[in-house]
């Protein structure tokens, strides 16, 4: 499959509910940047690119197409709640490995 980093934006932003304008507005940026970032008729500077990433709680890397996995953001948990979602994590490993 090819990478589209149009695509994979387009796809957090729908899947946070939010519209262009909302992510625009979040980011201090216009509907248009928002919306040529998504059509790939833009490129964000590698600051902007940051600022989304922790917006949508992936990695930089998933982003630009070098890491495939998506990943949430935990360090703004409290510590009771890391060991929940890490515990949650390892749960699911050892469901999949089941199967």
């Amino acid at each position: 499959m090819v990478y589209d980093f149009g695509l994979r934006l387009r796809e957090l932003r729908k899947k946070k509910k939010l519209t262009q304008q909302q992510v625009a507005r979040r980011l201090n940026l216009t509907k248009a940047s928002i919306s040529g970032y998504e059509n790939n008729t833009i490129t964000p500077p590698n600051d902007m690119l940051v600022k989304i990433a922790l917006m949508y709680g992936v990695s930089t890397d998933y982003l630009l197409g070098l890491d495939k996995e998506e990943s949430i953001v935990i360090s703004d948990l409290t510590e009771s709640q890391k060991e929940i979602v890490n515990l949650l994590v390892n749960e699911f490993k050892i469901t999949n490995k089941i199967k």
